[in-house]
């Protein structure tokens, strides 16, 4: 994944492959407790509103995204699914892949291009 690579100074790649899944793992459980909400953008990128800067630690949405579609939880992928049924709209992988994203839970979107 593109994020195990974003390595902090003096880190292993494998020591940043475990705070991503480590971040993935937390993620998933807030989540499911409510406190994040998944936000789906208008043109299909997604956010977690409610991750604070310390507990996304340097890991983006898309990333994390990808991650929990993989190994999240059942509960987890449910409050995505919900996310995308109230948006009326799914999660876009382009939109994912071309760097859409939100610095504000969802309120406006952009990219760097």
């Amino acid at each position: 994944m593109p994020c195990d690579t974003r390595l902090k100074p003096k880190q292993t790649i494998q020591q940043r492959a475990e705070e991503v899944r480590k971040m993935v793992s937390t993620l998933d459980k807030l989540l499911i407790s409510g406190r994040v909400k998944p936000v789906i953008g208008p043109q299909g990128a997604i956010t977690f509103a409610g991750l604070t800067e310390e507990e996304r630690d340097g890991v983006t949405d898309a990333c994390a995204y990808r991650r929990l579609m993989v190994t999240g939880s059942a509960l987890a992928k449910a409050a995505i699914a919900r996310a995308e049924q109230m948006s009326g709209r799914s999660v876009n992988r382009a939109a994912l892949t071309h760097g859409a994203h939100s610095h504000d839970g969802g309120k406006t979107w952009h990219d760097h291009h």
